[in-house]
C-alpha cells in the first residue's frame, strides 16, 4: 500500500503538495532549461537523494561527477551526440560504475549490480529534482572513451549515465504507457 505523505515542491514556478506516488506519475524529463542557477542548498539535496539510495550489499558502487564548468558540459554534449541539453543545463551530473568496490559479488557484482547502484541512485535524484521545481533526463546515448577522457576518470570508473539538471523551460506531456497486463505477470 502507497503512503500518501505529502510532499510540496515547484515545478514552473507552480507550489503544490503532492504525495510520492503523484511525484513519480508527474516527473518528466526534460531537455529545455532555464538559465538559471541552482542554488547550494537544493544542490547538497540532490547530492543526499543520491547518496541515500539503496545498494548492492550496501557496496555503494558509484561515484557522481556534478560539473559547472561550461567548457566540460560543452564537451560532454559533444561526446553525447551533440545532445544539446546537456550544455545548456546548468548542472550535469555524470554517474559512474566503481568496479573497486564490488570485489563481494565478482563478475555480476561488476556487470549488474554497480549499473543498478547508480540507476537507482540517479532516479532518487530525478524524483527530488522534480521535489525542488528542477527537471532532468537521462542521457545514456554517448561515447564511454570520450567521457573517460574528458573527467579524467580512474580506470575502476565507469560512466553509465549523463543527467543534465535544471530549471524546466517546457513542460511535456506525459508519454504514452504500456497497459499492465503487458508489464505485469502475477504468479500465486
Amino acid at each position: 500500500m502507497l503512503r500518501k505523505t505529502p510532499v510540496k515542491f515547484l515545478l514552473l514556478g507552480k507550489k503544490r503538495n503532492m504525495g510520492v506516488f503523484e511525484v513519480i506519475k508527474n516527473r518528466r524529463s526534460i531537455r529545455e532549461f532555464k538559465a538559471e542557477p541552482i542554488p547550494e542548498e537544493v544542490v547538497d539535496k540532490l547530492i543526499e537523494a543520491l547518496i541515500w539510495a539503496p545498494s548492492a550489499g550496501n557496496l555503494q558502487s558509484r561515484k557522481f561527477y556534478f560539473v559547472f564548468n561550461e567548457k566540460i558540459k560543452k564537451d560532454l554534449s559533444q561526446a553525447a551526440l551533440g545532445q544539446e541539453s546537456i550544455a545548456q543545463a546548468p548542472l550535469v551530473v555524470v554517474g559512474c560504475t566503481d568496479a573497486k568496490i564490488v570485489w563481494r559479488y565478482g563478475r555480476r557484482g561488476k556487470e549488474l549490480y554497480t549499473i543498478c547502484d547508480v540507476s537507482v541512485s540517479i532516479q532518487n535524484m530525478l524524483l527530488l529534482a522534480h521535489n525542488q521545481g528542477l527537471g532532468g533526463v537521462w542521457v545514456g546515448a554517448f561515447d564511454e572513451k570520450e567521457v573517460v577522457k574528458i573527467l579524467n576518470l580512474p580506470k575502476n570508473l565507469r560512466p553509465i549515465a549523463i543527467v543534465p539538471v535544471g530549471y524546466p523551460a517546457e513542460e511535456p506531456s506525459p508519454p504514452q504507457r504500456k497497459k499492465k497486463e503487458e508489464l505485469i505477470t502475477k504468479i500465486t
